[in-house]
């Protein structure tokens, strides 16, 4: 097997979406010798913020000197992205070998596990495999019944900000969503969790109390900007000082608040992480897909955001970092997404929106998004690919303009290759 068979089968193995439990997870494990016993984790769950907050969370653990392994969901540019040891994706042989191996004793299973579950199973071989000494840990979708649940009390458990997504599967208020993720907090261990509203906060705050759990709360109201620039901003949190971080926006300083409670809890409970490994490791942490810049002349940056929430730290941003500019906005959404209020708070900014059709079963069509946009006032124009989106956005934009490109990770790797 090679590790294009590798991706084939795992993309073959049947089909289910994502189906709450850990039977399926536990009994595949088992068969495997239970890897994941013999590792130790970072447990992140949350709505938005999960990616970054693992990546800033890996990157002060390998300042530290830890193999760390990063396992996050989705990929944007390719599938091995998706399981990482100290910033070095999984090779085509590793890939290939742990899927070959874990294979037969899928296919042993009376009810075959679904995608996920078993790209976390071969995520646990290969960390193990590689001799991580902790491995970040990304939440797939909830919390509790989500196949990375299957581990035992990690290091810390984390919840990023939450929001209403995925309400079908994980209810309908924040404090059932909050109630669903706080499902990864384990009897004894540590928590840390970004703040968000009394109730939702009472949620967790009950859970740790019920689990004996040791609860940390980002410190948001000592969070301070300094500056900010495109190449990143500065800003103190509490009484660390000038911190500097890569990533761009408001909402990134209050996950950076996310990681520094993870690393004070992980000093507690007994890792070794200086003062100095935790300002480089914010300093060089990398996160493609988040408001990412991706050339110069003109101005072309890509954001991953398609949910309320990161909408409203896209047009943050848009104030903050592109007041003033002729903005183009290159976009193509999956049909299932609530794209009405997506687009809704952007168009006030946007110049002129070049609509593309995502490479998704899920997609929209662009002719059917730049119908919708011009029926909310907004100017549009649909392309029949995405690399004639990319050219036509970036002829809209001229020399002084910029592009933004927003709405779907699943177009991102593809307008990387245009660009």
């Amino acid at each position: 097997m090679n590790a294009t068979e590798a991706i084939e089968y795992i993309h073959s193995v049947c089909w289910k979406g994502s189906i709450p439990g850990l039977g399926r997870t536990q009994e595949l494990l088992a068969k495997m010798g239970n890897p994941e016993k013999k590792l130790k984790f970072v447990h992140i769950a949350g709505t938005n913020g999960k990616g970054s907050t693992a990546a800033m969370t890996a990157s002060i653990l390998r300042k530290a000197g830890y193999r760390t392994g990063l396992y996050t969901s989705p990929f944007i540019y390719r599938f091995h992205e998706r399981m990482q040891v100290d910033g070095v994706e999984i090779s085509d042989e590793d890939l290939a070998a742990i899927t070959e191996y874990v294979k037969p004793l899928a296919q042993s299973m009376v009810e075959s596990p679904t995608e996920f579950e078993l790209v976390c199973c071969i995520a646990f071989e290969y960390f193990l495999r590689q001799n991580c000494d902790i491995v970040v840990l990304e939440v797939g979708m909830g919390g509790a019944f989500d196949a990375t649940n299957v581990i035992e009390a990690p290091e810390v458990a984390v919840i990023t900000n939450i929001g209403l997504d995925h309400t079908e599967v994980l209810g309908d208020t924040l404090e059932k969503i909050a109630e669903t993720k706080s499902g990864i907090f384990k009897d004894g261990g540590r928590a840390v969790v970004y703040r968000s509203t009394p109730s939702v906060e009472e949620v967790f705050e009950n859970v740790c109390a019920q689990r004996n759990v040791s609860l940390k709360k980002a410190d948001f109201e000592g969070l301070h900007l300094r500056s900010h620039s495109l190449e990143g901003q500065v800003f103190d949190c509490g009484s660390r000082e000038n911190l500097f971080l890569p990533l761009l926006g408001d909402h990134q300083l209050h996950n950076a608040a996310v990681v520094l409670s993870i690393a004070d809890s992980l000093v507690e409970g007994g890792w070794s992480i200086s003062e100095e490994n935790i300002r480089d490791g914010l300093r060089d942490t990398r996160w493609p897909g988040r408001f990412d810049i991706m050339q110069r002349d003109p101005l072309f940056i890509i954001d991953g955001g398609h949910n309320p929430q990161c909408i409203e730290a896209l047009v943050k941003n848009i104030q903050d970092y592109l007041a003033g500019q002729r903005l183009i906005v290159l976009t193509g959404v999956l049909a299932d997404k609530d794209y009405a209020d997506m687009y809704k708070p952007v168009i006030a900014y946007a110049a002129e929106f070049v609509c593309i059709t995502p490479p998704s079963p899920r997609k929209l069509e662009a002719m059917e998004l730049a119908e919708h946009l011009r029926q909310a006032g907004a100017v549009a124009t649909a392309c029949d690919s995405i690399e004639e989106g990319v050219r036509t956005a970036i002829e809209k934009a001229g020399k002084d303009g910029v592009v933004l490109s927003f709405g779907s990770l699943y177009s991102i790797g593809a307008i990387r290759d245009a660009l």
